[in-house]
């Protein structure tokens, strides 16, 4: 990849961050009345309901802060309205469940509607109010954050479960994906003014990888297991064999996050092989993109939209090939991140309304027309946009590879003017 591609690429990804995906949701999403933002959205942007879910009010209070932090003082006015809005909403409503759970969706006012027995909601709350803590400067967030990572640690195994575990104990693994990127924000929000809680959190993040790789990678089968047994068995059944090519990749590019910011190659090269097998298993060759399931043995998955294109594993899987090629300088990751970055442009954005449709069929047309519902929203795709931005920033600045990416402060913030 050239200079060039490389300035080109940063100042596209940059451009379609700050002048379309973060605008169509400030826009229609953000709630001045009631905080929070609606996220249930036609393509339009109009709601198609005012109910909100409770996972993105999280999700895009970590977003817009973090790309305050990206851009420091350049950081624009209505980001910053916007993160508190979002902020508060998430304080003051989605964490007023019971025993300060969060709801998974409420009103337009923030009364409560749904409260699930997963534990979701409230990691994307503790991630929000950390980034917002340290993007805003006001540590009782932090606190609050802190407050919610003691919810989610008091009832992790204790919530009924979807299968009885009188007659199958089960472990699944997005709770544990999702806890290794939760520590990840933590650990940043405190690494400047608490050197030794950051510490712990680099403990409790090897404790998650530790089980990742205990309990559902399984490099005899060439895969990285979605739901298995409590001692790592394969489960019985299609749940059993179920591979999510978006959950796989997405762990993948943690994992390389976190051996770049320990300046431990090791432990990049340790996630390439879940990469390469879920591109192997996800990537459909005969219209392109990624299947939302695949079977293990091959098989026809249980999921009847399993053959569709979703928007967030192509955003997953574009930044894991990009950062495994900035790490590495293998061409096979270079190949692939081209290759994925014309199929999802090309399929994935809407040319009239702006931001992104969710939802493909196989073979690439528009299945549903909604940009938004309480599980599509803005995080996957900004998220993409801003890091992916920020990493082709950062080669610009210091050079590919290892040595010159590696470092926990070498992805923060942008080396110049923003494009």
């Amino acid at each position: 990849m050239t200079t060039e591609r490389i300035t080109s690429l940063r100042d596209f990804y940059l451009r379609e961050l700050v002048e379309d995906t973060v605008p169509f949701w400030i826009e229609h999403g953000i709630d001045h009345e009631h905080g929070g933002i609606l996220d249930f959205l036609d393509r339009r942007g109009l709601p198609l309901s005012t109910d909100k879910g409770g996972w993105i009010q999280g999700r895009f209070t970590w977003l817009l802060s973090r790309l305050i932090e990206a851009w420091g003082e350049a950081a624009r006015p209505e980001w910053r309205e916007s993160a508190r809005l979002c902020a508060d909403f998430v304080r003051d409503k989605v964490l007023a469940g019971p025993g300060g759970r969060g709801y998974f969706e409420l009103t337009r006012e923030g009364r409560p509607l749904v409260l699930r027995r997963y534990l979701f909601c409230e990691t994307f709350a503790v991630i929000g109010l950390a980034q917002y803590a340290k993007a805003s400067g006001e540590t009782a967030y932090l606190a609050k954050a802190l407050d919610t990572l003691a919810v989610f640690e008091a009832n992790r195994g204790c919530l009924p479960p979807k299968i009885d575990g009188a007659t199958r104990r089960m472990r699944g693994h997005s709770e544990t994906m999702i806890l290794i990127n939760a520590y990840q924000v933590l650990r940043d929000s405190v690494s400047a003014s608490d050197p030794a809680q950051a510490s712990r959190y680099t403990h409790l993040i090897d404790a998650q990888i530790e089980e990742l790789f205990r309990y559902f990678v399984r490099p005899e089968l060439r895969a990285l297991l979605e739901t298995v047994t409590e001692d790592g068995s394969l489960a019985e059944g299609c749940e059993g064999r179920c591979i999510n090519p978006g959950h796989c990749m997405e762990t993948a590019w943690f994992l390389m996050e976190e051996g770049r910011y320990r300046n431990d190659y090791s432990r990049v090269r340790r996630a390439l092989p879940i990469l390469e097998w879920s591109l192997e298993r996800g990537w459909d060759g005969d219209h392109g993109g990624i299947f939302c399931f695949v079977d293990l043995e091959g098989r026809t998955p249980a999921q009847i939209e399993w053959d569709m294109k979703y928007w967030w594993p192509h955003c997953e899987v574009s930044y894991a090939c990009l950062l495994a090629w900035a790490l590495t300088g293998e061409a096979r990751w270079e190949r692939w991140f081209e290759t994925l970055h014309d199929f999802t442009w090309r399929r994935f954005p809407d040319p009239v309304y702006g931001e992104w449709f969710g939802y493909l069929r196989r073979d690439g047309s528009v299945a549903n027309d909604v940009k938004g519902n309480h599980y599509k929203g803005a995080f996957h795709v900004p998220r993409f946009e801003l890091l992916s931005g920020l990493l082709l920033d950062a080669m610009i600045s210091r050079g590919t590879g290892f040595e010159a990416l590696a470092g926990p402060d070498t992805l923060r913030r942008l080396s110049g003017r923003a494009p």
